[in-house]
């Protein structure tokens, strides 16, 4: 009897705290949610960089209690339930996003890791189902989940939560009210590879799909923990809530506990204060899902390609070249940010550092002005420069965006 003791004890620590945590996004260091005001890029504090919201206060976009987490999640002191209102748009794009970075120097960008969080919806404030959502996802869309009506697909509505590698689904599954999809990617930075784990409620992770092939590029700081939601005309936008329980990214084995590894006081890899000393080595793919940094996918069975104008330190990412892309999301620096000085190595390894200064300044006129490369020139609603500078021509990517390229 004590040696059957011993071992459930054992068994259940080893499933408890399987890997070694890069990055703890599980909300333990914040006391609320203006605690994530306080970042900027002036200084970089607290586990997450803040700037992909509307232009109300936090609370109108993030709003953090015990009652939003997965009652199975005991890591976790409280979970986030993260909103698209009608002020959702950020930087004048015409998507609705709210969306949070890890803040982190750790290596999250390199070998075997796993990205841990869960997921639910609820039936007040649910997300559309005649709209898309990409939620969860990196810069390149390599991997994310995804649900309601997909761009460019039959019908109106799709009640579906996918996992997708380039923008094809791997996994699906009815998305109802009030169940808690707890969610790891397996990442292999090295071996260009994606598995999905994944569990319902209290139930222990399982690994559902084993690791495929994927472009896995990120430059450790762009893991868009939120939603973003592409426009669609004739649907009106309304109130939609997404509630996130245990956020983080561990190497080694992986925590298959719901519960989580025990919670930190801080989260490894995260400055007080900023640093030139913070830039991620941007790893560039060597698998051949990747094509030319920002272009987008032309095939045939792609849908609706969306570029946000991201003002983090993301390096030009490379979207996977899929027979069915996904919406690729791409870095456009704004004048209203510093834009990301890319250096290469020796070995060609491209490195993202903040400058202090601006994108170059564009006049107000937006026929005598000028678009940067990747930068948006046009799309519904756009009024900002519609001219590229040379050698650069501004290509159609959806009749939401243009891009310079």
């Amino acid at each position: 009897m004590k040696f059957t003791l011993l071992s459930g004890l054992v068994a259940q620590a080893l499933s408890v705290s399987a890997g070694s945590i890069l990055w703890d996004g599980r909300f333990n260091d914040l006391t609320s949610a203006t605690d994530l005001s306080k970042w900027s890029w002036s200084s970089q504090v607290g586990p997450y960089q803040y700037y992909i919201h509307g232009p109300s206060e936090v609370t109108s976009y993030v709003n953090l209690s015990p009652s939003f987490k997965n009652p199975a999640d005991s890591g976790s002191s409280q979970g986030a339930k993260i909103t698209l209102d009608k002020t959702a748009f950020w930087n004048g794009q015409t998507m609705r996003r709210t969306e949070l970075i890890p803040q982190t120097t750790a290596a999250i960008n390199k070998g075997k890791v796993f990205y841990h969080f869960s997921l639910m919806r609820k039936d007040t404030n649910a997300p559309a189902l005649t709209r898309e959502h990409q939620i969860a996802f990196f810069e390149s869309h390599f991997t994310e989940l995804k649900s309601g009506w997909q761009s460019g697909a039959a019908g109106t509505s799709d009640p579906l939560l996918r996992w997708c590698i380039g923008g094809q689904t791997k996994w699906s599954v009815n998305w109802d009210a009030d169940v808690w999809h707890n969610v790891a990617y397996e990442i292999d930075f090295d071996a260009n590879t994606v598995g999905f784990w994944h569990s319902t409620g209290s139930d222990a992770l399982t690994q559902v799909i084993a690791p495929q092939a994927a472009g896995t590029s990120s430059n450790g700081a762009d893991w868009h923990v939120g939603v973003l939601e592409l426009p669609r005309d004739g649907y009106a936008d309304a109130t939609e809530d997404f509630y996130f329980s245990g956020v983080y990214i561990e190497s080694g084995s992986i925590t298959t506990s719901v519960a989580g590894p025990g919670s930190s006081s801080s989260n490894p890899g995260t400055p007080s204060a900023p640093s030139s000393s913070s830039a991620v080595p941007v790893k560039p793919s060597t698998s051949s899902a990747s094509v030319a940094p920002v272009k987008p996918s032309t095939s045939s069975t792609s849908s609706s390609t969306t570029v946000a104008a991201v003002t983090s330190s993301a390096a030009p990412v490379k979207p996977s070249t899929s027979s069915a892309s996904s919406s690729t999301t791409v870095a456009a620096v704004t004048s209203a940010s510093a834009a990301p000085a890319v250096t290469t190595s020796k070995a060609g390894t491209k490195t993202c550092t903040r400058k202090s200064s601006a994108a170059p300044a564009a006049t107000t006129s937006a026929g005598s002005c000028t678009a940067a490369r990747y930068a948006q020139c046009g799309g519904k609603g756009f009024s900002g420069c519609t001219a590229c500078a040379s050698p650069y021509k501004c290509n159609k990517v959806n009749d939401w965006y243009s891009q310079c390229y």
